[in-house]
């Protein structure tokens, strides 16, 4: 604890010397943690007289658009010139849920660019780089909401905290958990969730914002993978969902519309690992899950697919063909879970 709060005076320190123009920075197909940190990060600084700007590399899911604020965040996709400029002009940039900058896409060479703005990370993934003027990096956290809720708390007090900030705290918070499903769901976090609670949080007004505002395409293609892709392996204790460019058009396919589907086989008694491979024009998007302590997907994306993240949680890529991603996976599944030997 003492640590954290000696890197709050840092931040003080960075904060200081009257109104800034501020960045908020998070990674490529952003998810609810990272725009609800990001959002929620923002306007606590702007509540400070600070001029903040949220940017993104590419488009967040529809099912992400009730968020309060995500109306003012740049795209950088679609606003190239504009999200060039604000990164230019920058004076502070908080890198919000990766610890990677290369994870940017075209962000990547403007943030390289501006090299007179501290980069500060708020983020819980494994390992970040020394590359950071400070660094809130805390692995064993379950999400950069509950990190930027500790920071909130500490810098600003609770009070701070409006029903906006609560929703998107919350909505990063439980996404990033699963609903409340998966590790690092600790007494302090369920003592966070009450605050939010009592600063006007509404849980059932969010979670119907998540979960319950899908198309019908994307059910429908919940339903075809489930029944017709999900292939169980290695005597049920793997499972993966294969989907091609074609059978995603044929849904209609939107982004996002995918999410949460690599946690469903985890529902089968014995299915130790899940994995869902999604066909992109550059390469084979990896997510895979896993339940317990001992199956760690953090390990097994980085040996088989040159990727990371968490235990329970992790992605990587892969620049072969779908078919020849889902026998490499077999054979990798084969391989670990061997070496892991029998699991309860």
């Amino acid at each position: 604890m003492t640590d954290f709060l000696d890197k709050i005076e840092q931040l003080k320190g960075y904060l200081a010397g009257g109104p800034k123009r501020i960045i908020t920075v998070t990674h490529t197909n952003p998810d609810g943690d990272a725009i609800g940190s990001s959002l929620a990060w923002a306007e606590v600084l702007g509540k400070m007289g600070h001029t903040v700007t949220c940017l993104v590399p590419n488009r967040y899911p529809a099912f992400l658009d009730w968020m309060p604020g995500i109306d003012k965040m740049i795209v950088a996709k679609e606003q190239p010139e504009l999200a060039a400029q604000v990164v230019a002009q920058a004076e502070v940039v908080f890198i919000m849920d990766l610890n990677k900058i290369d994870r940017l896409d075209s962000l990547t060479e403007a943030l390289e660019a501006n090299t007179n703005a501290p980069r500060i990370l708020i983020d819980h993934h494994l390992m970040p780089p020394n590359e950071f003027a400070l660094q809130f990096s805390f692995p064993h956290w379950c999400s950069t909401a509950y990190v930027t809720y500790n920071i909130i708390s500490a810098l600003a007090g609770t009070e701070a905290i409006s029903v906006a900030i609560a929703e998107n705290l919350y909505a990063g918070i439980m996404t990033d958990t699963g609903n409340f499903s998966f590790s690092y769901l600790t007494p302090d976090l369920m003592r966070a969730v009450a605050v939010l609670l009592e600063r006007g949080l509404d849980i059932p007004k969010v979670n119907t914002a998540v979960y319950n505002s899908y198309t019908a395409s994307r059910v429908k293609l919940l339903g075809y993978s489930l029944g017709r892709k999900m292939e169980l392996i290695e005597n049920g204790r793997a499972a993966y969902i294969d989907l091609s460019e074609r059978e995603m058009r044929r849904y209609n396919f939107q982004l996002g519309d995918s999410e949460g589907f690599v946690n469903y086989p985890l529902t089968i008694v014995g299915v130790k690992i899940s994995a869902l491979f999604i066909e992109t024009r550059k390469f084979i998007r990896v997510s895979l899950r896993s339940r317990g302590d001992v199956v760690d997907v953090n390990m097994f994306a980085r040996r088989y697919f040159g990727g990371g993240g968490h235990k329970n949680a992790a992605g990587g890529k892969s620049f072969v063909s779908l078919a020849e991603t889902v026998e490499h996976f077999k054979r990798a599944a084969a391989e670990y879970l061997a070496e892991l030997g029998e699991l309860d």
